[in-house]
């Protein structure tokens, strides 16, 4: 007989009990029959396996958890790989994991899968769900894993066998008719799919290689209700009308022409204005914070990254250029400039912490099947910093860079969160330059009682870090800002400072970004206000609608005026109605529309209306500025921030 903690009783269960008796026996009806899967000591089991010997705390997984979703949407690329096998023979099945919002699966067809292949796949995955078929495990030898679907024409899953260690467990789930290479675990049967859909179609290279053929990815997602996925597909939707590549255009600030610069932003001039004012205040907040401005080179010999290690762990996502029969490469990031600079002179623990801010302009060679906008480009700029300080002053140079980025994320009136993100397989240095590290970011989250996530294995090649994420207004979460921990690159460069005792130290170096790069930035913005900016960052702040050829002259004297006052204002002259040139006023965003009449001019003023329709009314000139200022102070404000908008 073992022990087993089940929800805060322990019980007695005979060796061989699965995991589902385990529950059944534990549970009310009703719990036991919304479990999923269990959690054995935090490790996922189906619920057909047997309880493991070392087993002492047992809970059901259910759909309403992460890990539930995960099962129910994993179980669900099953069903869709099932039902592709049953309509279109001949088809080779690849992968079907499932992701962060959903699942896909990939496929090898004598043509692409269209989304007018969607409804028939999706009537066969409800048949099979209707049957309720049981996700049934085997576990075979790797040589009959291979013969086995050798058998069935399935060349793909036979190279991932092959692919696998020699002594690695082989199991096969089996969903009525169809056969699966896969880990697990899953739900017990198809029928406890809920709610599913299939969203979209692409192409995607068996494993990421350009040179092996182009697959069909389904992309799908399944919830525990209907409720949860019709909210998810609204979420969708309104999340079409806020994608940032179709607002970029349409209001004027950035574009993109794949044909000749794939993965290149092409900055126009309202997105260029909303820029400067970013990077304007991105510069003087990092001066009131003790952060010197330094600017590197954009390309280095080969050397340079040779020594960094970039060379044998990054090279792959690097541009390589041959200057006079020398090797070099365009940096992808801005460290290895940084750490020459520091070198440059010695320094004494007592100028220590030196922190070295740069706007810094980076390429990498991103996949073209992954380029995304603004969100994943080949150029863009980082808001990157490098902190160089004394083991000593690490904690709390951790704990500024959190509480700057708390300020900047709160400006923007995001939620967020913090990751711990681990040691990953390729990576330089040794366990203990890595547990040093990652205690230090751990031990300065928790001095500041900040909560955060283990992410593993997700760290830089050279030292783990914290991931700053912000939910938008979707639910969105997005990866911004990375506080990276590195003893491993002052050693590659011989840094050192001289301590109190005369003698030489190595200093411990920290990467740095708060809003991540200029462009993702931007981008996450327009999607989280859509397009509506805050008044402080609108590239037009205001725009004066003349009603009558009567007023041209007044309007273009109060814009001249208001300029003069530091508001950002436009002028829309055009011989059209004022309710036609009002909703274009309000198509653009522009958070201040500012109607001029006879009235108008007679007081000299303007009539002040909201972009929402609402109307504040007559304004004197002097008296809309001061309106305007104080709203995009307001936010530096409340956060107990300062700015200066002269």
């Amino acid at each position: 007989m073992q022990s087993i903690n089940i929800e805060g009783e322990k019980r007695e269960f005979a060796q061989g009990t699965t995991c589902g008796e385990a529950l059944k026996s534990s549970l009310s009806g009703k719990r036991y029959k919304s479990a999923l899967a269990a959690e054995c000591n935090g490790t996922t089991l189906d619920l057909s396996s047997s309880l493991p010997l070392d087993c002492t705390e047992l809970a059901p997984i259910t759909a309403d958890t992460p890990a539930g979703l995960e099962l129910l949407r994993h179980s669900a690329a099953h069903v869709l790989a099932a039902a592709v096998q049953k309509l279109f023979p001949g088809v080779k099945v690849t992968i079907g994991p499932s992701i962060e919002s959903g699942f896909y699966y990939d496929f090898d067809y004598s043509r692409p899968f269209t989304p007018e292949d969607f409804p028939a796949i999706e009537a066969e995955m409800q048949k099979i769900i209707d049957a309720n078929q049981p996700y049934c495990r085997r576990e075979i030898s790797r040589n009959e894993a291979v013969r086995y679907f050798s058998d069935l024409g399935e060349t793909y899953k036979v190279e991932l066998i092959e692919n696998l260690p020699e002594n690695a467990g082989i199991s096969i789930y089996d969903t009525g008719d169809f056969a699966d290479l896969c880990r697990g675990p899953h739900i017990p049967s198809s029928g406890q799919i809920k709610a599913f859909k299939l969203l979209s179609v692409a192409g995607a290279y068996c494993r990421g290689d350009e040179k092996r053929p182009m697959l069909s990815r389904i992309y799908g997602t399944a919830f525990a209700s209907q409720d949860d996925l019709k909210a998810y597909l609204h979420m969708l939707e309104e999340a079409k009308k806020r994608d940032h590549r179709r607002l970029g255009p349409e209001l004027g600030l950035f574009e993109f022409h794949e044909e000749f610069a794939p993965g290149m932003v092409f900055w126009l001039p309202k997105g260029m204005m909303l820029r400067m004012i970013l990077e304007d205040f991105h510069k003087k907040e990092h001066l009131k914070r003790g952060y010197q401005f330094v600017q590197g080179p954009q390309i280095l010999r080969k050397e340079a990254w040779v020594k960094s290690g970039h060379y044998d762990n990054y090279r792959e996502n690097m541009y390589f250029t041959e200057i006079e029969g020398d090797v070099h490469a365009v940096k992808p990031m801005n460290c290895v400039g940084h750490m020459l600079m520091y070198n440059s002179t010695q320094h004494s623990y007592r100028e220590l912490p030196v922190r070295m801010a740069e706007l810094g302009l980076v390429h990498r060679h991103e996949m073209s099947g992954a380029l995304h906008g603004l969100l994943r480009v080949r150029q863009f700029t980082q808001d990157d910093a490098h902190i160089i300080c004394t083991p000593e002053q690490l904690e709390d140079e951790i704990i500024g860079i959190v509480r700057y980025v708390q300020d900047v994320f709160g400006l923007f009136g995001f939620e967020y969160s913090f990751d711990v993100s681990t040691r990953p397989e390729k990576s330089l240095g040794n366990d203990e330059i890595w547990d040093m590290a990652t205690t230090a970011l751990i031990k300065a989250l928790e001095r500041i009682n900040m909560p955060y996530r283990i992410n593993e294995g997700d760290g830089a090649f050279y030292g783990p870090k914290i991931d700053g994420k912000v939910k938008d207004s979707l639910g969105r979460m997005w990866q911004c800002s990375t506080i990276q921990v590195d003893f491993n690159l002052p050693e590659r460069f011989d840094l050192n400072y001289i301590g109190n005792d005369g003698e030489k130290h190595r200093p411990v170096m920290l990467h740095r970004t708060i809003l991540g790069s200029i462009e993702r930035f931007i981008g996450v913005l327009t999607e989280h206000t859509a397009g509506k900016f805050p008044i402080w960052l609108a590239p037009v702040q205001a725009k004066l609608l003349n009603v009558t050829e009567g007023q041209e002259d007044f309007v273009r004297e109060a814009a001249a005026k208001l300029e003069r006052a530091g508001i950002r204002v436009e002028s829309d002259l055009r011989n059209e109605k004022l309710g036609y040139k009002v909703r274009q006023a309000q198509m653009e965003k522009i958070p201040y529309i500012l109607v001029v009449g006879d009235k108008e001019v007679e007081a000299g003023g303007v009539n002040v209306r909201l972009n929402n329709g609402d109307t504040i009314g007559l304004k004197s000139l002097d008296e809309f500025a001061a309106l305007v200022r104080e709203a995009a102070e307001e936010p530096f404000k409340r956060g107990g921030m300062s700015y200066s908008f002269s």
